[in-house]
């Protein structure tokens, strides 16, 4: 990873403690840029000042699954909504339609 661009993707982040790990030893072997993207923000404690404290995090993505308090969110931090993936679900099944595209 030595000067490389890292992305991490994890289905949940809860305190970051495993995150901040990986992010660790990625930093001890010179990545030079991180990204870390989730399915669940659930963010807990300080997470986010954990997450501030690494210079080299570029963006944090999440989504909208877990609602959370904004205030001490990072500037860095993106959260995109899953409304519309799960409105085209819904109709798909009360039509009778198939989902699996939705997922490929």
């Amino acid at each position: 990873v030595d000067g490389k661009n890292v992305i991490i993707m994890d289905d949940e982040i809860a305190t970051g403690g495993s995150i901040i790990e990986l992010m660790d030893r990625l930093r001890e072997r010179n990545a030079q840029a991180i990204t870390v993207v989730c399915t669940h923000g659930v963010f807990t404690g300080t997470s986010f000042e954990r997450f501030q404290a690494i210079s080299e995090i570029e963006e944090i993505v999440t989504t909208n699954t877990v609602p959370f308090k904004e205030e001490n969110t990072p500037d860095n931090l993106t959260i995109l909504s899953i409304a519309p993936l799960l409105a085209e679900t819904i109709h798909r099944i009360h039509s009778g339609e198939s989902v699996s595209s939705l997922f490929s």
